[in-house]
């Protein structure tokens, strides 16, 4: 057994679902497609800066010699029916800093493997060490859908990709067998609420709602496709919702540590009541792309939606918004009343 399908069998015990390694030099030409991107969507030029990081590793990293990816899927865990459509299944299950998930222990252990083995490693658990995808699609692990995911055949979308820089030169693909995308089918793009899903494989972030309601869209009242958000309160899966490839792929199998518990405390009606305390020990903890310093956005994002499926018994949640201690709560407050 060589090496590679050792570090391979490792990851296999600790649960993932797949492992390979690729020479850190065939993830330089991710430059070429970042710059297709911004060619593409213009305005996304300041926003997409900081990913040319992902390439030419080599610079960062003199060390380094090969690119471990490990895939797991989180479409397993089971989901509080009443979140659907409000949070992203993917926020939900969110291992990457979650201490209590097994998931992340998994990629501890797995860490701990390749360092004990001797191996000088790098990794970067929030976002990726590089472009995740890219480097996948190069060990052959799967495959890029019209919808921008990564697919895998036995997780579909459901999958979460982990990168590990190695100061040792290995090599373990695999040939991904998947069947393309049909050249008749938009489902994807026709479920794409703002349309940030342009054609395929063409998606403006700035306009998309998982970015809408987590980094960008801060000014609600404002914004262009305050409507099309719909119901969302933290990220969206319209897009992976209906792809056929993903028909069966989740299975909620087991419980995601916490999240049954959590679930019961989230709302709209139950946001628009949480103390900020909640919002920022718990809330910010939990799903970290709205920090501690912006939880009022919680508010704002509940009262959005609120707005765009307005229920009568809303009117009193709204009022009582009106009078939150954050002035921009109360702001958006006011705004949905007037509406």
């Amino acid at each position: 057994m060589t090496e590679a399908e050792s570090i391979r069998n490792k990851a296999l015990e600790l649960g993932y679902e797949n492992c390979g390694i690729i020479p850190i030099a065939e993830v330089d030409d991710y430059t070429e497609k970042l710059d297709e991107r911004v060619k593409r969507f213009p305005e996304t030029r300041e926003k997409t800066g900081g990913l040319y990081n992902f390439a030419n590793l080599t610079k960062r990293f003199p060390w380094a010699k090969s690119i471990v990816i490990c895939i797991s899927r989180y479409g397993k865990y089971r989901i509080p029916p009443h979140l659907q459509g409000r949070i992203a299944k993917y926020y939900l299950t969110d291992s990457r800093t979650d201490e209590a998930s097994p998931d992340y222990h998994a990629s501890r252990a797995f860490e701990n493997y390749l360092q004990e083995a001797g191996l000088q490693t790098a990794t970067e658990r929030k976002f990726g060490i590089t472009a995740l995808r890219w480097a996948a699609i190069k060990t052959g692990l799967g495959t890029v859908r019209q919808n921008n995911f990564f697919y895998t055949p036995k997780g579909g979308s459901w999958v979460h990709m982990e990168a590990w820089l190695i100061d040792r030169e290995l090599e373990l693909k695999h040939t991904d067998a998947q069947k393309t995308c049909p050249k008749n089918c938009s489902l994807c793009i026709e479920a794409c609420p703002t349309k940030s899903l342009a054609e395929p494989y063409a998606m403006n972030r700035l306009t998309c709602v998982s970015c809408l309601t987590t980094w960008d869209g801060w000014d609600i009242p404002n914004e262009p496709y305050n409507k099309e958000i719909g119901g969302w309160i933290f990220g969206c899966d319209a897009c992976q919702d209906v792809c056929p490839f993903n028909k069966g792929k989740w299975t909620e199998d087991e419980t995601f540590p916490g999240l049954e518990a959590l679930g019961e405390r989230i709302s709209l009606e139950k946001i628009i009541e949480m103390d900020y305390g909640f919002l920022e020990n718990v809330m910010a903890k939990k799903f970290w792309y709205i920090g501690k310093d912006k939880v009022y956005r919680w508010k704002i994002n509940a009262l959005n939606a609120m707005r765009n499926g307005y229920q009568e018994s809303y009117a009193a949640y709204i009022e009582k918004a009106c009078g939150d201690p954050n002035a921009e709560v109360r702001r958006v407050a006011e705004w949905v009343k007037g509406e």
